[in-house]
């Protein structure tokens, strides 16, 4: 017998994020398709200003969006009801880039780490009290120590520590991590992906790990999406971004890592105008076929490669 093929974990097609109103409007994401499989870590990459954060922040349903579909774990984020809502956001939760202002300042740490056990009604005062305490303890602090502090407090690894102890409080299935390590300093953003990776095996989880860092994004990714304003340039498993990059961005990106071979130099920021291929102002290879924008299709030798390029 043959057994039910599970749907992608995170679906989304023609995802559209667009910010104000007639001449002001802005399109921050503009029609990207992606899938996440069950178990899987999606690496999130581009620069500042190719809107990373606002895919996180609309699968999270913090801001409006539009798109044929958009689905976690088959629950939509723009078509759920209140009721629904809670069922949603019990599945699928946010840490965010800084750690220390993504918590209340005037709540205690196993406050900040009880409040979504509050909010959706799950056990007695004393159940969610050593809740609290094992999932403190789940994420290296002691309850005992750290439980009663406030954020001000801690450190830095400390306060990201708390965010994804309240982050796996009900126990979701999808972690959206939005810059989860870029203000730590390198010795605990170390910590912290080794307590993400470990989190990962032991509830199953499937992830999306944005980061302007794809140092970071090689280290935990199984699948990794580059984006441009807004659009999709290439998306391709880990191995073949770092070792076959197919689109220039990308090989641009690779080229600014500080120690890989390139010129470890900035990229400048340009806001490409409408139509065409979004790189083609700034990308060293165009052609005048550049002016007409690019399919996203897969390479001739893998179907798990696609690339936004007239060059492929």
């Amino acid at each position: 017998m043959t057994g039910s093929v599970l749907s992608p974990a995170v679906s989304a097609r023609n995802l559209t994020v667009t910010y104000g109103r007639g001449k002001n409007a802005v399109t921050a994401v503009d029609s990207i398709s992606f899938d996440v499989e069950r178990g899987q870590v999606l690496g999130l990459v581009g620069e500042s200003g190719s809107g990373k954060s606002t895919v996180a922040n609309a699968l999270m349903g913090i801001i409006p969006s539009q798109a044929d579909h958009l689905s976690v774990l088959d629950l939509s984020p723009t078509q759920a009801t209140n009721t629904l809502q809670a069922a949603y956001w019990s599945q699928v939760q946010m840490i965010f880039q800084d750690p220390i202002s993504s918590l209340n300042p005037r709540r205690t740490v196993a406050e900040s780490v009880e409040l979504p056990l509050k909010r959706h009604d799950v056990g007695e005062e004393g159940d969610r009290r050593a809740r609290v305490n094992e999932l403190l303890e789940l994420v290296g602090l002691d309850p005992l120590v750290h439980g009663d502090k406030r954020p001000a407090q801690l450190s830095g690894g400390q306060c990201q520590r708390v965010a994804i102890a309240r982050a796996m409080a009900l126990t979701p299935d999808v972690l959206l991590c939005d810059e989860a390590v870029s203000a730590l300093d390198v010795s605990v953003q170390a910590q912290i992906l080794n307590l993400l990776a470990n989190l990962r095996d032991q509830f199953e989880l499937t992830m999306i790990f944005i980061s302007h860092d794809l140092a970071v994004v090689r280290a935990v990714s199984d699948r990794v999406l580059v984006m441009y304003h807004g659009a999709v340039c290439e998306e391709a498993p880990v191995d073949d971004i770092f070792e076959r990059p197919a689109h220039p961005y990308t090989r641009l990106l690779l080229d600014s890592i500080p120690g890989e071979a390139g010129r470890a130099t900035p990229l400048p920021v340009e806001r490409a105008e409408i139509g065409g291929c979004v790189f083609r102002h700034r990308c060293p290879e165009a052609i005048e076929q550049c002016q007409d924008a690019p399919a996203l299709e897969p390479l001739a030798h893998s179907d798990e490669h696609i690339v936004a390029c007239h060059l492929r």
